[in-house]
């Protein structure tokens, strides 16, 4: 059916053109108005309730008019009529990605980031909501934060984790305590230096944040390392820019393998958003398992490889810091790569207690806290 509605509406075959409030025309797919009409969704879940794989025959205008900044579309068939406001559709009328306040610019640090780094107390964030907005905040823009004064109780660290999501298990279990172990399954539960690295890639989908509570921490040595992987990984592809396409388009072997578990995935070393920045890397040298690239690849893919992994251990991004009891180090896994210096074992007693949650939830969190600020200004 073609025709022109009132008010300027243009009815094509398989859309309209629809004049909007900006003083533009834009074009409307009718699978995509009908899809979306406004009684399409629930109002208590706001899920989806309309199904359009029930429909027998494609949707089709029979008439469109403008009224009050409302497009009310008639369905042919039917006869159901669809009441749109313009100013949603000036929002889809470029087929740009929908709006997000959790897709905040992410901002590099370096070696001298300690003095600082976001902080946040234990018992501002259990009070208030408008604390807890401000580190989820902090972690998506920088991917670190320090938290002090947690209780040294077993409960603290997965009371903190709650104000930001549910825990993650991982094949440690729902925590992992950090301490020299008698029979280790990671280096981690020894008082040897632990390199730089990110958790769990061996996992087909590695933890998005970490969370380690310092429980004690009295031994000699044993200072904490962190590094921003999106900082290096930036620099890296203006100095290297074919080592650094070559990082994000090879996926690499990573593996956990012991008596209870046999842990396999493979994952890229930069990874990307979808606007083509750096969301973060994944890098392991001690759960990378024997690359199975066609060696004659390996000619390329290792070069590059370590000149990443120097790059990344330079003082220019090395944060060193001590982490003392009752605080608790949050970071996002896929970003900030993080390590340990050796300890002395029998120069005192050093435990961390660790945990993790996903990303997702770190920006759901963010959402639904940015949208109450706004609904109360």
């Amino acid at each position: 059916m073609l025709g022109t509605g009132e008010t300027g509406v243009v009815l094509k075959e398989r859309g309209m053109d629809v004049p909007l409030e900006t003083g533009e025309t834009a074009y409307f797919n009718y699978f995509w108005l009908r899809d979306n009409c406004p009684s399409s969704f629930d109002q208590e879940t706001r899920e989806r309730a309309f199904d359009i794989f029930a429909e027998s025959e494609a949707p089709c205008a029979s008439s469109a008019a403008i009224s009050g900044g409302v497009l009310k579309i008639t369905w042919a068939g039917a006869g159901h009529v669809t009441r749109m406001p313009l100013s949603l559709l000036a929002s889809y009328a470029k087929g740009e990605k929908r709006a997000d306040v959790a897709k905040v610019s992410r901002t590099p640090w370096f070696a001298d980031h300690y003095d600082h780094m976001a902080r946040f107390s234990y018992s501002q964030l259990t009070e208030s909501e408008t604390e807890i907005r401000c580190w989820a905040k902090a972690m998506l823009t920088d991917g670190i934060a320090l938290l002090t004064g947690l209780p040294d109780t077993d409960a603290a660290l997965l009371d903190t984790a709650s104000l930001i999501g549910h825990v993650r298990p991982s094949y440690f279990g729902q925590v992992f305590e950090v301490k020299t172990h008698i029979k280790p399954t990671n280096l981690a539960f020894t008082s040897k230096a632990l390199p730089l690295h990110t958790d769990l890639p061996d996992e087909d989908l590695a933890p998005g944040i970490q969370f380690l509570h310092c429980r004690a921490n009295t031994v000699e040595g044993g200072n904490s390392l962190f590094v921003d992987g999106l900082a290096v990984a930036e620099d890296f592809r203006l100095a290297h820019p074919e080592d650094f396409e070559l990082l994000v388009a090879t996926d690499v072997p990573y593996f956990c393998e012991h008596e209870r578990f046999d842990m396999r995935s493979r994952q890229h070393v930069i990874e990307l958003d979808e606007y083509g920045n750096v969301s973060g890397v994944t890098i392991s040298q001690h759960h990378a398992d024997m690359f199975d690239l066609p060696q004659q690849e390996l000619d390329r893919f290792y070069p590059a490889f370590c000149r990443f992994g120097q790059m990344m251990r330079r003082e220019k991004y090395l944060m060193q810091f001590r982490l003392n009891a009752g605080e608790c180090i949050v970071f996002d896994n896929h970003r900030i790569v993080h390590g340990r210096a050796a300890y002395s074992a029998s120069s005192g007693d050093r435990h961390l207690r660790g945990c993790y949650t996903d990303r997702g939830e770190l920006r759901s969190t963010f959402r639904v806290l940015e949208g109450k600020k706004e609904r109360t200004e």
